[in-house]
């Protein structure tokens, strides 16, 4: 069995180590992979903006599966030109994925079918957002609305910051994604992440993650793609998952309803509001990094998974998930998430994965002219450690992380470190 991956990040590498635990023992492929993913199988030279060259490969060698990673090959059609070719592809079609590409798109969805989120408003010229922002005052939460590498929402404490996102929005900050900003209401509450596989039909949902957004301890700093996760979640109840799982089978629903059958994973991001969970945003695929916590626990074969959602009979599987709790820590470059250096030599992954329970997940790296491993992007490790409770996980995790260094190398410390005490851990 031959299966292509499609991307070049933490959750690339993860779904990578998945597929490779299956029982089907595929031969695999990543476009255009990293330096953590050349050892589970073969890195290509095929750029993410050439969809029809990645088509016409994965036919020349006959791939079995593909597996789209990131949103925004997605959004832009892969999935389609992929079924032009008669390629088996994991992932929603360009119509799905509007979920994520466009906010507004998503509100609209979920006003005409009653699913529960925050009131929103849309404008296309900074003098309306900036009049929505005064009349309803702070907090308030302005978004760009199209893709932003998840950098594109901003939780305003005061007015005049959320002026002056607007302002770097409609000034091209975001590029295209924020000639549209949503101005929307805050909801109060905790926040958690909740994936799903689906056929369009059936819905299996994933063990809920959190993940820590702001750079620094404290949720303090800027916003970034994700610095840490962890998996399960003390404060989230039966009821309450069973809330969220409803929602998402609802959103599911809609979509058939309006013409659009889902395939793939549907991530749900929601915030624990006082009258139930509500939701702050939908992405199309795998989190990045929630994936790093949430398919080491799946035990079921990812294969057989996949396979069932592509073919329209995920009825037929029901998920089996390990007990064990999963802590993430994100090492990243000095200076993300504004501008870094790269290509500085990273050294004591061997030891850190010496330890019982710990995988490191490479996001950004790559192998230089002389075979040294080496940092290649701003996100550059996940160190992923699994154990009974998330207080021994979280240990785990973060002295692998002191096994690991490189130059800059920065991390929040505080990852879990809440919920392991939630939980009556620490």
């Amino acid at each position: 069995m031959r299966i292509l991956i499609i991307g070049a990040g933490g959750r690339e590498h993860a779904i990578g180590l998945a597929l490779a635990r299956s029982a089907h023992a595929p031969e695999l492929f990543f476009a255009p992979g990293n330096g953590g993913t050349a050892a589970l199988g073969t890195n290509l030279k095929l750029e993410l903006d050439d969809p029809a060259r990645i088509a016409h490969w994965s036919q020349q060698y006959e791939m079995d599966l593909v597996v789209v990673g990131p949103e925004a090959p997605l959004v832009t059609g892969i999935v389609n030109i992929l079924g032009v070719y008669g390629i088996p592809t994991f992932g929603p079609t360009a119509a799905g994925a509007e979920l994520e590409g466009s906010k507004w798109f998503a509100k609209e969805l979920m006003a005409r079918h009653g699913i529960p989120t925050a009131e929103a408003w849309y404008t296309e010229s900074e003098t309306e957002a900036v009049a929505r922002i005064e009349e309803h005052g702070a907090p308030i939460v302005v978004k760009a609305d199209g893709l932003a590498a998840g950098k594109g929402v901003h939780v305003a404490g005061d007015v005049e910051s959320a002026r002056l996102f607007a302002r770097q929005c409609f000034e091209g900050e975001f590029g295209d994604a924020g000639f549209v900003v949503i101005v929307e209401e805050c909801l109060q509450g905790p926040e958690c992440s909740l994936l799903a596989f689906t056929d369009g039909e059936t819905v299996r949902p994933m063990v809920p993650a959190r993940d820590h957004k702001r750079a620094l301890d404290d949720d303090e700093g800027p916003n970034t793609g994700g610095m840490g996760v962890y998996s399960p979640v003390p404060n989230v109840d039966a009821v309450t998952e069973a809330a969220m799982v409803g929602i998402l089978e609802r959103t599911v629903a809609a979509l058939k309803a309006e013409g659009i059958t889902y395939r793939g994973v549907l991530y749900g991001g929601f915030i624990l509001t006082a009258d139930g969970p509500k939701v702050l945003e939908f992405n199309v695929r795998f989190g990045d990094p929630e994936t790093q916590v949430i398919l080491p626990r799946l035990k079921t074969d990812l294969v057989d998974v996949m396979l069932a959602c592509v073919e329209g009979r995920l009825h037929e599987l029901e998920l089996e998930w390990s007990d064990d709790a999963a802590v993430s820590v994100v090492l990243a470059s000095e200076g993300y998430p504004g501008s870094y250096e790269i290509g500085k030599a990273i050294s004591g992954i061997e030891q850190a994965e010496s330890i019982d329970g710990v995988t490191v997940y490479h996001a950004g790296t790559s192998h230089g002219d002389n075979g040294t491993l080496t940092t290649a992007g701003g996100r550059v490790l996940n160190v992923t450690a699994l154990a009974p409770t998330l207080a021994g996980a979280r240990a785990k995790a973060y002295e692998a992380v002191g096994a690991i260094s490189f130059a800059g190398m920065q991390h929040r410390t505080d990852i879990a470190r809440a919920a392991a005490e939630a939980a009556g851990e620490a």
